[in-house]
């Protein structure tokens, strides 16, 4: 059965250079009532395993539901206590040289209640720790460093505001499309129109799931995707003609190929290609 637990970690000076470093994690069966007037030291997730609970911030106040979390930052006031009978919390506290700018690159929402779905890793990741928290060294240094990113890229994948849709459902609604385009990225019926007939969805819904599942528009995967086959063509293929290379891929023609080549990639086609040859020729010869 699984039992209360909270785990302080050893942090040296040379952790603090690293860019996260766990300080604590914890379960509670009946969390009680807790403020903090100057808010916690460090990032705090907080999520409901059983019950729920109510947030109190300066702003205004939450209600954590099960399968539902809350990411505070450093030092912001806040007080939280059981809405009911039985509130059961799992927490997670974490800093580190660069975690507030991980968190803001991976688009985290902060002082927003995140949802995701009972079926999904979150749902469990209070068992998953317990597991283990009893060996501090798997956790300190750069083993909680990492065991932190994991934990973040697992909410980016399945955590959800709003009752949006996660980036793992974008993603999965998408998958039977993005197949289909590692076939036929070359046509010249590759557009949004294109992709919102195979999917059956607006134009407009499509558009939202690219954003979720990748940061980019549908334009921009496709671009992307043209512009890596056009990569691995131009090695492969080293006697094929950028002209050729730039119409295999769905290219206008060879000047529109090269200029867009040389604003993602800095440099032209066929520099790209001559690297490579330059590098197989070099390694040959020692």
């Amino acid at each position: 059965m699984l039992t209360d637990y909270r785990k302080f970690f050893v942090i040296t000076e040379s952790d603090r250079k690293l860019p996260l470093i766990l300080e604590t994690v914890g379960y509670e069966q009946e969390q009680d009532y807790l403020k903090r007037e100057q808010g916690y030291p460090c990032f705090h997730w907080l999520q409901t395993i059983e019950g729920s609970g109510d947030i109190q911030l300066e702003n205004g106040n939450l209600k954590l539901n099960e399968h539902q979390g809350l990411l505070l930052p450093a030092s912001i006031p806040h007080a939280y206590k059981a809405s009911g009978n039985k509130w059961s919390t799992w927490y997670l506290t974490f800093d580190g040289s660069l975690a507030a700018s991980i968190v803001h690159a991976l688009e985290l929402p902060v002082l927003t209640v995140v949802s995701w779905g009972e079926d999904t890793p979150l749902a469990d990741i209070h068992t998953y720790f317990y597991d283990k928290y009893q060996y501090s060294h798997d956790f300190t240094g750069t083993n909680g460093s990492l065991e932190i990113y994991q934990f973040l890229t697992l909410l980016k994948k399945h955590g959800n505001v709003n009752r949006s849709a996660s980036f793992s459902q974008s993603h999965e609604r998408l998958l039977p499309l993005l197949l289909q385009l590692e076939e036929v990225y070359g046509s010249s019926e590759v557009g949004l129109g294109w992709m919102s007939h195979r999917l059956g969805l607006s134009p407009q819904h499509v558009n939202t799931l690219f954003r979720k599942a990748f940061g980019i528009s549908p334009y921009q995967y496709v671009l992307q995707l043209r512009l890596q086959k056009s990569k691995e063509m131009l090695i492969a293929m080293p006697d094929q003609t950028v002209k050729h290379v730039a119409e295999a891929t769905g290219f206008l023609d060879a000047s529109h190929f090269i200029s867009t080549f040389r604003k993602s990639e800095g440099l032209t086609p066929e520099m790209f290609r001559n690297q490579y040859n330059q590098k197989n020729h070099a390694h040959l010869f020692k």
